[in-house]
């Protein structure tokens, strides 16, 4: 894949405008794919990477890329394709501070188009972010065009790591913990 071709800078950083959708590893090691709930709570309960389609549904993969568990985003094999890496707390935090802060960075960072309830944003920055959802292997999905969820490679405790995430009905970034057994998309940064 062109990686160039997705390339988009905001500030002094370059980001990647589409979700991640790989399965395997920088190395070619294959990263497995949940196919069941029972898959899915198997590989997280065991930390071991995985990734789904959300809802399981492959149809969904090219609009949205993959879902992955944290462990896949820190496997030593690495997620990220050649130079590029996975953003850490501070990459999405400075992100955050050029774009305005809290209040205002989500709309520069949301697409046009395909956010539910009125949630589209301006799409400023050019990072097309998308509602891709998270999945929580207990609850099942977030919901599809609602919210954004995108991991960092940035540990927080024994079951959470940090974060970003986004909802339809503002227009906040937030970078805090979430569990990593969760299902979330990937942005990679140069």
């Amino acid at each position: 894949m062109d990686y160039k071709a997705l390339e988009i800078k905001i500030g002094n950083q370059i980001w990647m405008n589409k979700n991640l959708d790989v399965d395997k590893f920088r190395n070619g090691d294959i990263i497995p794919q949940a196919k069941s709930l029972e898959e899915w709570n198997n590989f997280g309960m065991n930390e071991q990477p995985s990734w789904c389609f959300h809802n399981f549904e492959p149809s969904n993969n090219e609009k949205f890329g993959k879902l992955y568990n944290w462990f896949a985003v820190v496997d030593k094999r690495e997620l990220a394709p050649n130079d590029w890496k996975i953003p850490n707390e501070s990459d999405w935090r400075n992100l955050d501070n050029f774009l305005g802060g809290d209040y205002e960075t989500g709309a520069k960072l949301k697409s046009t188009k395909g956010w539910n309830k009125k949630g589209n944003g301006t799409n400023l920055s050019g990072f097309n972010g998308l509602p891709a959802g998270r999945f929580r292997g207990y609850q099942e999905y977030a919901v599809l065009g609602e919210n954004a969820f995108w991991w960092s490679s940035t540990d927080d405790s024994d079951t959470m790591a940090i974060g970003s995430v986004m909802f339809y009905g503002n227009s906040h970034l937030r970078v805090q913990p979430l569990f990593k057994g969760d299902g979330m998309s990937v942005r990679c940064i140069k």
